[in-house]
């Protein structure tokens, strides 16, 4: 009779547990409504399986049980809650798996204690601590890995979906595991392995799949900085020349007395100056290129005021194989990298940067070199890779792996390495 009341007590744990977890995994929201409809629910299923009981014995009710409980389970889910499908079969049979760690426990504590009371209470104790670790850790997980994707469903279905099926035809239909079979022993590690590499795999294009994300957010970033610098310099220069606009009449009656005056060596320098003064209202324009002439514009006003001296020497066409984008994380982390490098040197007369770009057979080539204060440190480099500078700096380090990554993705090479007191970047992509 007690063992009766037992197995009644540890079957009636097992089901709601079930039950619950499979609402948790599933995304059913934890509204009152839904609190007593689960409730409900647990009563009608350990009703409707005491009431099997009575017609069928228990091995059969066993067997039975993916059609008593995990169907109707699955249905109400769907139909009644509006979960998809695939993530209600996921939900139920991750949920299945989750009950092996009280089972495994359970049959820890019978091979210590030879007692089917102790069993039981061990059972309800992992019971109890599986729901308080599963809600409060690991439900929310599984609802955004399935919600995420049908790929992601799919791939966290596999080792839930391979472990119903070997259990119940291995230990339900069968006794092909307690026979000793070494098949049915080797085959659920053989699944756990196989997926543990899947899971590898898609972990990592997901990483490298962030990294890009990361990086093209980035390189936005970095556009919009430049592009809010030069509009602040473009919005100077028109104020600049709307004074002199202004201005102008004056300047005109001040050339025609010195004209009428004959005074040619003061209109001389008279009309220097004011050639001087509309060239620094002038934008500068160093190629063909309108993106490279914004980045460049941009830094060498940031260059002059670091007191690092920029000379630039582009020649480029209108269009390039590079996007925008890309080309402006290029240079801006190459050229952001040289001016702080600059910035470290004490005499600020050593304070330089030489650049030169130019196009060869549709290939962007580019030389940025900088004088040092501290010699810079490079990594080993991957095989038959250049090795990147490395940074102790907190913050730094990061532009030149996305350089390297950039001139990569468009099949050029690139170097950096020391040479007479110069730090270099070529690239040819």
């Amino acid at each position: 009779m007690i063992e009766t009341v037992l197995g009644i007590i540890r079957f009636s744990f097992t089901l709601i547990f079930g039950i619950i977890i499979s609402f948790f995994f599933s995304g059913v929201e934890s509204t009152r409504k839904n609190r007593l409809t689960t409730g409900f629910l647990c009563v009608f299923s350990l009703f409707c399986q005491f009431a099997c009981l009575l017609v069928f014995d228990v091995d059969l009710l066993a067997k039975l049980y993916p059609l008593t409980v995990h169907l109707p389970l699955i249905l109400v889910l769907s139909l009644f809650y509006k979960r998809p499908w695939i993530i209600s079969i996921v939900s139920v049979l991750s949920a299945y798996l989750c009950c092996q760690v009280p089972h495994w426990i359970e049959i820890l504590a019978g091979a210590l204690f030879d007692s089917r009371l102790v069993n039981l209470i061990f059972y309800i104790a992992a019971v109890l601590l599986s729901y308080y670790f599963l809600k409060r850790y690991v439900a929310m997980s599984v609802r955004k890995l399935m919600e995420r994707s049908v790929k992601s469903c799919l791939l966290l279905a596999g080792v839930p979906f391979f472990y119903y099926l070997f259990d119940y035809a291995s230990t339900i239909y069968s006794d092909l595991l307690y026979s000793g079979t070494k098949l049915a022993a080797q085959f659920m590690p053989t699944t756990i392995s196989v997926f543990y590499y899947v899971f590898i795999l898609l972990y990592y294009n997901e990483t490298q799949k962030q990294v890009r994300i990361e990086r093209e957010r980035d390189m936005l970033d970095m556009q919009f900085r430049l592009a809010q610098t030069e509009f602040d310099s473009l919005r100077q220069i028109q104020q600049n020349a709307a004074v002199y606009r202004h201005d102008m009449r004056h300047h005109f009656t001040h050339l025609l007395g010195l004209a009428s005056k004959e005074h040619i060596d003061e209109l001389r320098e008279y009309l220097r100056t004011v050639q001087s003064d509309m060239d620094a209202i002038t934008p500068v324009r160093f190629c063909e290129n309108e993106t490279v002439n914004l980045i460049l514009s941009a830094f060498t006003a940031k260059a002059e005021q670091s007191e690092v001296r920029l000379t630039i020497d582009a020649k480029l066409p209108d269009s390039i194989s590079f996007s925008d984008t890309e080309l402006c994380s290029l240079l801006s982390n190459a050229l952001e990298n040289a001016i702080h490098a600059c910035e470290a040197i004490p005499d600020s007369n050593n304070r330089l940067i030489e650049l030169r770009m130019y196009s060869r057979n549709n290939k962007l080539c580019i030389d940025i070199r900088n004088r040092y204060q501290k010699e810079p440190v490079f990594d080993q480099g991957k095989q038959g890779m250049p090795g990147l500078p490395v940074s102790t700096e907190q913050g730094h380090g990061l532009g030149t792996k996305s350089m390297a990554h950039i001139v990569e993705k468009y099949g050029g090479v690139f170097r950096f390495f020391v040479e007479d007191g110069w730090f270099i970047f070529q690239a040819t992509a």
